[in-house]
C-alpha cells in the first residue's frame, strides 16, 4: 500500500476495494453513561457531587485516546546514516545530484551504432549494408567518431562514437563482423541513452519524504552518495509489569505466567519500523524499579509497558505517578479497555501502557502504539488499510465498545473478500491469534453482524 497522504491524517474510513468507494466512518461513544442508585423512601435525594475526581475512570473513545496520544510523540531530529543502513527509512533532505546520468551517451541495447540516415532505407526485404569499425563494449572508450556509410557494434551500456545517433538492435541485423546487414530502420535516437537523460547535475535525485528502498539506494550509489539525512528509527523500551511474570527460559510454577509480552510487543515494535530493545519483567522493589524506569526514559523515545494495572495500590503505577503525569484510562474498546498515557520524566518521554493479556496487548499496539511509531518516522499514513468483507459467521459484539476480532480474510471467488472469525473475542487463545491475518473491527453501535453481513477487516501485512 502506498505511504503517501497527508501527513498526521488518520483514515478511519474503511475502503471498499470491489468498488472504490469510502464508507461512512464508524460513529463512536454516542452512548450517554448512566448511573442508578437505590434510593428509600425516607432517603434524602443526595447532593451532586463537587468538582472531584470520578471514583473511576470516565470512558473515552479510542479516537480520543489515540489523538492524545498522536499529539504528544515527537518526531526525532535527522540523522546521516550509510545509504544501506537508511534502508527503509524516510530521506530527511533534498539530495541534488553534482552528476549526469548517464554521464554519457550510451546503448540502450546491444546492437550496432549508426548514423540514421544511413540506414533510413532499410526494410527486412531490402536490407542496407555497411561497414563494421572494430566493436565497444560497458566500460571501454570507443571511437571518437563514427564516418558515414559505416557501423559500430555496441554492447549495452557501451559508450556511443560521435556521430552515431541510433543503435539498431542485433535481432534486425545479420550479426555480422566486418560488414553487416540492417533489415530496419529506427528513428533517430532509438535505443540510446543520451547523457543527462535520466538526471541532469543540479537536480533532486532523491525528495525530502522518500521511503529508502532498493530502488533510491541504487539512484544514491549512482549519483555519489554513499552517505544520507534520514529520520531515524525511534528507540521504543518495552517492558513488562507483573509479580507472577518469569522469563521463558524459566519453568513456571503454579499461578507463574511466562512473559511473552516483551518479545511479541518488541517484535511487533521492529515491524512497524522502530528500533525496539526489550528490557524484560520490570522489578517489584520500589527503588530498583523507580531506577529501570527512569533509565528507560533517558535513552528512549518511547516506553511501552506491558501489564495487569490494578485500580489502587499498585506499584507500578504508583512510580510511574511519581516521575510525570501519567493516567489510566477505560477505553471503549475490546479486548483491553484499560489503557496508560503519560509523557515522563526530565524529556516528557511518552510512555504507553498496555493490557497484559498477550491477544489484548498485541491489539492495544495494533490500535494505539503502532500508529505512534509511523507518525514518529514521519510517515504519511499512519494506519493499515482497511477493506470490506463479507462475514462467514455471525459475530455478536457488546453495544458502545469496538469490538477488535481476529480473522482469516481470503478472497471471495465471486469478488471482494470473506472473513472468518478466529473465536469470540473473549478467549485469550495465542494460537488462534498466530494463525489470524486481520483483525475483525465490529464498530460501537453495532451488536450483532449477521453471517453473510459486511465487516470492516484490518489485513495484518508484515511491515504495512
Amino acid at each position: 500500500m502506498s505511504e503517501n497522504g497527508t501527513p498526521g491524517a488518520r483514515d478511519t474510513t474503511a475502503l471498499d476495494l470491489r468498488s472504490g468507494a469510502t464508507l461512512d466512518p464508524p460513529t463512536s461513544s454516542r452512548l450517554p453513561v448512566h448511573t442508578t442508585a437505590a434510593i428509600g423512601p425516607d432517603a434524602a435525594l443526595p447532593a451532586p457531587p463537587a468538582a472531584a475526581e470520578p471514583e473511576t475512570p470516565a470512558l473515552r473513545t479510542v479516537e480520543t485516546h489515540l489523538d492524545e496520544i498522536l499529539a504528544a510523540v515527537p518526531q526525532p531530529e535527522p540523522i546521516e546514516l550509510a545509504v544501506l543502513d537508511a534502508q527503509g527509512l524516510l530521506c530527511a533532505e533534498e539530495v541534488v545530484s553534482a552528476r549526469a546520468l548517464p554521464a554519457f551517451d550510451q546503448a540502450a541495447l546491444d546492437g550496432y551504432a549508426v548514423r540514421a540516415e544511413d540506414v533510413a532505407a532499410a526494410t527486412p526485404d531490402v536490407p542496407v549494408e555497411l561497414a563494421v569499425v572494430g566493436e565497444t563494449v560497458a566500460g571501454a572508450a570507443g571511437p571518437t567518431a563514427l564516418a558515414p556509410g559505416l557501423a559500430q557494434k555496441v554492447g549495452v551500456g557501451a559508450m556511443l562514437p560521435t556521430g552515431a545517433d541510433v543503435v539498431v538492435p542485433a535481432v534486425w541485423t545479420d550479426g555480422g563482423l566486418v560488414r553487416v546487414q540492417v533489415h530496419g530502420a529506427p528513428e533517430a535516437g532509438s535505443y540510446v541513452r543520451r547523457a543527462g537523460d535520466d538526471v541532469s547535475p543540479g537536480t533532486v535525485a532523491v525528495r525530502t519524504g522518500t521511503p529508502i528502498g532498493p530502488a533510491q539506494i541504487s539512484l544514491l550509489a549512482a549519483v555519489g552518495r554513499d552517505r544520507v539525512q534520514v529520520r531515524p528509527r525511534p528507540r521504543v523500551a518495552v517492558l513488562s509489569a507483573g509479580s507472577e511474570l518469569v522469563d521463558i527460559t524459566a519453568q513456571p510454577t503454579p499461578g507463574q505466567v511466562v512473559d511473552v509480552n516483551t518479545y511479541a510487543l518488541a517484535a511487533a515494535a521492529r515491524d512497524a519500523g522502530a528500533a525496539a530493545y526489550r528490557w524484560g519483567i520490570l522489578p517489584t522493589d520500589r527503588r530498583r524499579l523507580t531506577e529501570v524506569l527512569e533509565s528507560q526514559l533517558l535513552r528512549s523515545d518511547l516506553v511501552l509497558i506491558a501489564g495487569t494495572f490494578a485500580a489502587e495500590g499498585d506499584l507500578v503505577q504508583e512510580v510511574l505517578a511519581e516521575l510525570g503525569p501519567m493516567r489510566f484510562r477505560q477505553v471503549t474498546m475490546h479486548p483491553g479497555p484499560v489503557q496508560g498515557f503519560g509523557r515522563l520524566g526530565r524529556d516528557e518521554v511518552p510512555v504507553i501502557c498496555v493490557p497484559g493479556e498477550p491477544v489484548a496487548a498485541l491489539v492495544s499496539f495494533e490500535v494505539f502504539v503502532r500508529p505512534a511509531i509511523r507518525s514518529m518516522l514521519g510517515k504519511r499514513q499512519l494506519f493499515r488499510r482497511t477493506v470490506q468483507a463479507i462475514s462467514a459467521e455471525r459475530l455478536v459484539s457488546l453495544l458502545g465498545y469496538r469490538q477488535y476480532l481476529h480473522g482469516q480474510v481470503m478472497r471471495h471467488p465471486d469478488g471482494g473478500y470473506v472473513v472468518e472469525p478466529l473465536g469470540d473475542g473473549d478467549e485469550a487463545m495465542l494460537a488462534r491469534m498466530a494463525r489470524a491475518n486481520c483483525l475483525v473491527v465490529v464498530d460501537e453501535d453495532v451488536t450483532e453482524v449477521a453471517e453473510g453481513g459486511l465487516v470492516t477487516v484490518m489485513p495484518l501485512l508484515l511491515g504495512g
